[in-house]
């Protein structure tokens, strides 16, 4: 029996912890916020299958209900150092510390800041919102305009913060895409007058059943697609966005405004990946943490006794990063 630290309560953090559990280990469950799952808690419906958001956070929360883990919330590890006679000395922001037989980093990730697109005028016009905003107002029923009115219009915006050489990030967040549709969808649900139209470089429905929802969105709801990009958004007289932007498919330049323009953020790598990754010399392309290999050894690290396991590796949907989170499981503890 090992004493395992997993450092992250996310999807994979908790998924991993089950199964080190169930294999007969003791496990800490370490994380800096107040409870699990804070990525997942501010959703309201999960692609494809428009499953509730609480009813995964429920599931979820029953796995870690095994005497042989202790959860450490509040706790934000900061220090990874291996000791002399083996295993793994953790120290948090308070200067406790914390041995332990071999650590899984399952840190995840944060969403890009928006303001960081001053072009697009987030935090300048009430009429901006991100991805995250859009989908607190679906979860509480209020997807309104700057006034409180049922918006007329609108805009989805691919790619903020993803494969854009300005902001630093030239990979792809890989959920944008079937997020922006399961919004476009949602918010035509409750508002079925409203025109919606998603903005983007090229859609990307890799998973199953995501290509099926892309077309239900057009048929059934009417979504319209824009093949093009955004370069600039101002604010109106009467609180709504002008967008500037091009047609790429016709080739032309196009004005439009809308209510609500929505700027789907990527996937950015959290604070305590880029710190616990470059302390222990797993930091891989944009400080997220590097696997040894993609493909046979990707929960493997170069330091031993060290593992990594959802998107503190690479941007991953929600049922990646729980496969993700088993696969590491099972080779840290099952082997």
């Amino acid at each position: 029996m090992k004493r395992i630290s997993v450092i992250g309560a996310g999807p994979a953090g908790i998924e991993a912890a089950h199964v080190l559990a169930q294999l007969g280990h003791k496990v800490d469950l370490f994380e800096k916020s107040s409870s699990p799952l804070k990525n997942i808690a501010d959703k309201a419906f999960l692609f494809p299958n428009f499953a509730k958001a609480d009813e995964l956070i429920e599931l979820m929360n029953k796995k870690l209900l095994n005497s042989a883990i202790t959860q450490y919330f509040d706790t934000d590890i900061v220090g990874l150092s291996r000791e002399k006679e083996g295993g793994w000395r953790l120290t948090d922001a308070k200067g406790s510390s914390y041995y332990s037989d071999e650590v899984l980093l399952s840190t995840g990730y944060t969403t890009f800041d928006a303001h960081r697109k001053e072009e697009l005028g987030y935090g300048i016009y009430g009429g901006v919102v991100t991805s995250l905003d859009m989908e607190k107002m679906i979860r509480y029923n209020q997807i309104v305009n700057t006034y409180g009115e049922t918006p007329r219009r609108v805009v989805f915006l691919q790619c903020v913060g993803s494969r854009d050489e300005k902001s630093g990030n030239h990979y792809c967040s890989k959920v944008c895409c079937v997020t922006a549709v399961k919004q476009a969808i949602e918010v035509k649900r409750h508002h079925p007058d409203t025109e919606v139209y998603i903005f983007y470089m090229d859609l990307r429905m890799w998973g199953q059943n995501f290509e099926e929802m892309y077309r239900e969105s057009q048929y059934e709801y009417g979504v319209r697609y824009v093949r093009g990009r955004i370069s600039e958004a101002a604010g109106t007289f009467d609180g709504r966005v002008q967008i500037k932007a091009e047609d790429t498919l016709m080739g032309l330049p196009l004005k439009m405004t809308t209510d609500l323009l929505v700027l789907m953020v990527g996937m950015e790598p959290s604070d305590g990946t880029r710190c616990l990754a470059k302390s222990v010399g797993i930091c891989g392309d944009y400080g997220f943490a590097q696997s040894v290999d993609p493909h046979l050894g990707d929960c493997y690290t170069s330091q031993s006794g060290l593992y990594v396991c959802g998107a503190c590796k690479r941007p991953m949907s929600i049922n990646d990063a729980v496969n993700d989170g088993r696969s590491a499981a099972i080779a840290i503890g099952g082997m």
